[in-house]
Parts: C-alpha cells; sequence; structure tokens
C-alpha cells in the first residue's frame, strides 16, 4: 500500500507523519522504519522505531533509493511499514515520481511493506493516478 501526504512546505506534513508512525507503532506487531533527511526529529519517534537519516548513507540518486530501500528489507522479515518524510529530497525524485512511486508499489506487494510518504506538493500537482493514493492533502 502506498499511503501520500501532500502539502507545500511548511503546511505540517511532518506533524501528521509523526502522529501516524507513533500511532502504527502502538498497533503492529512487526517492525517499523523511518527514513529522513537529517536526524532532527529523532526525539519525537517512539523509541520501537527505527530512524535512518538517508543522507549519511551517501545515496546519490534515484536509483540507489531503491536499492536502498531493498537493502532495509532484505535485512528485516518482519518489516511491516516504511515512513518516508522528505520523500522528494530523499529519493532524488526530479520529473520522475509516477516512476519512483510504481516501482515502490510493487515493491510493496512483493514484500508485504506498506509505504507512507510526504510529498511537498499540493495534490492538484501530483500525476493523476498518483491522486488516488493521497491521504491527507495540506
Amino acid at each position: 500500500m502506498i499511503d501520500i501526504i501532500a502539502g507545500a512546505k511548511g503546511k505540517g506534513k511532518t506533524k501528521i507523519l509523526l502522529q501516524r508512525v507513533n500511532e502504527d507503532i502502538k498497533k503492529t506487531h512487526g517492525t517499523i522504519v523511518y527514513l529522513d533527511k537529517n536526524s532532527k526529529h529523532m526525539y519525537e519517534l517512539h523509541t520501537q522505531i527505527r530512524l535512518i537519516v538517508v543522507p549519511e548513507f551517501d545515496v546519490i540518486d534515484t536509483d540507489m533509493f531503491l536499492g536502498f530501500i531493498a537493502g532495509i528489507l532484505s535485512q528485516d522479515h518482519d518489516l511491516d511499514k516504511i515512513y518516508l518524510d522528505s520523500f522528494l529530497t530523499i529519493a532524488f525524485v526530479k520529473d520522475n515520481l509516477d516512476e519512483v512511486i510504481s516501482k515502490l508499489e510493487k515493491i510493496s506487494a512483493k514484500f508485504d511493506v506498506d509505504f507512507v510518504i510526504s510529498i511537498s506538493l499540493d495534490k492538484s500537482e501530483l500525476p493523476e493516478r498518483l491522486q488516488e493514493f493521497v491521504s491527507a492533502d495540506l
């Protein structure tokens, strides 16, 4: 499953993402990973949530980011959800958003893991196909 939280910068997407991840950890029997561009929100995450600061791993393009996701999945067979904050930045998405989300959909289906993604675009700026994944439009 793909769940998108959309909205312009500064609209409160991260706040919603943090609320959701901290609620989800109480309900899941698996593990949850939170990927971000920095460690700024480390102390706002429940202690059972693994924070990964993507730039610390020298990810430099979208293909490398998708490989990074595959590596995370290969190491944790109990992974239930992956939260992706600042998605456009950490995944190096430019004009290939639909393609990257399609690849995440395939990964989600194959490995039974959900992706919750914050994207700094208004819902109307997303490709039409992706608008159905938007659960919050700020």
